[in-house]
C-alpha cells in the first residue's frame, strides 16, 4: 500500500521558516518523482514545487521561488521542504505527491500556519 505521510508543520511568525518532510512506503521511493502541493483555507490545490527522482533537477512556483527549497534523502525515503521568510499568503495544508501534482498518491498532509 502506497503511503505517504507529512510533518513540520505548525504555527510560525511571519518572516519565520519550516522544514517540512513527508516520508514513503509501501513503494520503491526512487522511482519517483516527488511535489508539494498546498491548499489554502478556502481555495484550490496550488502547485508549490517538484524534484525530480535523484535531486538534480528541481521546480518552483514562481510565488515560492527564492524562499522555499525542495530536496529529498533517497536513503530514508523522504522528501522534504524548507519554508523561508513566511508569509501569511503561505497559511495553507501542504501536502506531498508522488508523480503528478494534481493525479498522483498525496498524504494527509501538514498544516501552515503564518501569524502574528
Amino acid at each position: 500500500e502506497v503511503q505517504l505521510v507529512e510533518s513540520g508543520g505548525g504555527l510560525v511568525q511571519p518572516g519565520g521558516s519550516l522544514t517540512l518532510s513527508c516520508v514513503g512506503s509501501g513503494f520503491t521511493f526512487s522511482n519517483h518523482a516527488f511535489s508539494w502541493v498546498r491548499q489554502p483555507p478556502g481555495k484550490g490545490l496550488e502547485y508549490v514545487s517538484t524534484i525530480d527522482k535523484v535531486g538534480d533537477n528541481t521546480y518552483y512556483a514562481p510565488s515560492v521561488k527564492g524562499r522555499f527549497t525542495v530536496s529529498r534523502d533517497n536513503a530514508k525515503n523522504t522528501v522534504y521542504l524548507q519554508l523561508n521568510n513566511l508569509t501569511t499568503e503561505d497559511t495553507a495544508m501542504y501536502h506531498c505527491a508522488r508523480d503528478s501534482w494534481k493525479t498522483g498518491a498525496r498524504g494527509q498532509g501538514t498544516q501552515v500556519t503564518v501569524s502574528s
